[in-house]
């Protein structure tokens, strides 16, 4: 990872984009991260929307937290609980 300061920083944006490579950079105001250039080399657009959408990441923080605390379902649980929402929806 490369930082560059804001103050700094010599070249256009763009310049600094085409010479990313695999390393991200990360633009800082007074050592303050402020934004970052990386390489979405094999990101699609939907896995980077998702990576960096609060609620997504709140969803994930959650699952982790029950996973933790040991609230999970097997996979025969989760099919039952699957199929009984199906029912229902299919029923209204």
């Amino acid at each position: 990872m490369r930082t560059i300061e804001i103050s700094t920083a010599s070249k256009p944006l763009a310049d600094y984009a085409r010479e990313i490579g695999e390393e991200m950079i990360v633009l800082t105001d007074k050592d303050r991260p402020i934004a970052a250039i990386v390489p979405l080399e094999n990101v699609d657009r939907e896995s980077l929307s998702l990576g960096t959408n609060p609620k997504f990441l709140e969803i994930i923080r959650r699952a982790e937290e029950e996973f933790k605390a040991g609230k999970t379902l097997s996979l025969e649980e989760m099919k039952r609980a699957v199929l009984e929402e199906e029912q229902e929806e299919s029923v209204n």
